[in-house]
């Protein structure tokens, strides 16, 4: 079969990415050094060179507060610290990171761009693009990342509570001169205390105290959920796998997917004896275990791979309802270099060719049939059981479709 430029280029990209290892570290480390890097050029352009001095000295006691700096500090500094949470793939992360991308563009607008700004403001657009395209690999939620998350927007709002109240000092009753007595409002308004013994005056310092009031609330609330999430979500997910059985892991089949075709040919195995083992990204509901032998995971880790037995399995099946993950579920069962015969379910009639170049054992595309039988059908042309096993069951190398299947 000849390969078209385009799927020949996709093919080298497959190899490269699987001799890499980039599963490993791909995308998330690049996002997270182009947001760090884009976080470094924000506060160096506002605050210099020697940005970090300057950033301690704004909080300091005897500093003359500059409003104007406290944007991009609290932007910049929010990229340094999403781009750690990138680091462990977290969906958390992967939001706030977008959201600061987002507002560190609006705040470059908003001050008038010029020069170095321009540059910036294209950066930030591509890291923007970069991030919206790779948000499949953004799909974990952890302890560590929620707590970086939970610390960095209580810092966020910390920040933007006292420098406001300070900046609209002359507001309240008594008026806020110094940096502790608007430490001090901060913390009792976001933790909606209110003692009452400092009160805003000024329509401007009544709707900034409603911000903060609000805003307390939001951060309290999300933060607590961002860290207490993940070990609900564990404990739960503990409780459903003890749902399941757990067999021996070895000459059997791996089912990966949740596909109608999928949860069909693992109930067929299972009728005829055969142990068979579910990979699933996500615990099903426990209605639908009826005693499966059970991993939940990314199908495409070597680990959860390794988990499910794929190395010493006798084949593995993947019948995603997308044909590209198909495609990487093959390439990760291929580099742990078992015995276990490679299946890949085709939905798309246009991404055959392409499934084949990641040479699975087996191509099975039955969905791509129906459109061929269905005319056959209507037209009055004999349709034998050898004609549908050779459109079914494809060669998975660089064989014509109408080929036997292995095996």
């Amino acid at each position: 079969m000849k390969l078209v430029p385009a799927q020949r280029l996709r093919a080298q990209w497959h190899r490269l990415l699987l001799k890499s290892a980039a599963r490993y570290w791909f995308p998330h480390a690049p996002l997270a050094l182009l947001l760090a890097l884009g976080g470094l050029q924000l506060l160096q352009m506002d605050f210099g060179t020697h940005w970090p001095s300057r950033a301690v000295a704004l909080f300091s006691l005897d500093a003359q507060l500059k409003t104007r700096l406290l944007p991009p500090l609290l932007i910049g500094g929010g990229m340094l610290v999403m781009a750690l949470g990138l680091l462990w793939r977290s969906r958390l992360a992967w939001t706030m990171a977008l959201l600061l991308e987002l507002v560190g563009a609006t705040s470059l607008l908003a001050s008038g761009t010029a020069g170095h700004g321009w540059a910036l403001l294209a950066y930030f657009g591509v890291v923007t693009v970069a991030l919206l395209a790779a948000w499949r690999h953004f799909d974990r939620s952890s302890m560590a990342a929620g707590t970086l998350f939970a610390f960095t927007s209580v810092a966020m709002l910390l920040a933007y509570a006292t420098f406001g109240a300070l900046y609209l000092g002359g507001d309240f009753r008594p008026a806020i001169g110094d940096l502790v007595t608007a430490l001090y409002f901060a913390m009792v308004t976001m933790s909606t205390v209110g003692y009452g013994d400092i009160t805003p005056q000024t329509s401007e310092a009544k709707l900034f105290t409603v911000s903060v009031i609000v805003l307390g609330v939001a951060v309290f609330a999300t933060s607590l959920t961002a860290v207490i999430a993940p070990m609900v979500s564990r404990s739960l997910k503990r409780i459903v796998d003890r749902g399941g059985s757990r067999m021996k892991r070895e000459n059997h089949f791996v089912v990966i997917g949740n596909t109608p075709l999928a949860i069909n040919t693992w109930r067929e195995m299972a009728r005829r004896g055969r142990p068979v083992t579910r990979l699933l990204r996500e615990s099903p509901e426990a209605a639908d275990l009826h005693g499966a032998d059970l991993v939940v995971g990314d199908p495409s880790d070597l680990n959860v791979l390794r988990e499910a037995g794929a190395h010493r399995a006798e084949a593995v099946l993947a019948m995603h309802a997308d044909d590209s993950e198909n495609a990487f579920v093959v390439l990760a069962v291929k580099e742990l270099a078992g015995t276990a015969r490679t299946v890949a379910a085709v939905n798309d009639a246009r991404h055959l060719s392409r499934v084949k170049l990641v040479q699975p054992d087996v191509v099975i595309a039955p969905q791509v049939l129906g459109g061929e039988l269905l005319a056959m059908l209507l037209s009055g042309e004999p349709v034998t059981p050898e004609f549908v096993m050779q459109r079914v069951f494809q060669q998975g190398a660089d064989a014509p479709s109408g080929a036997h299947a292995k095996g």
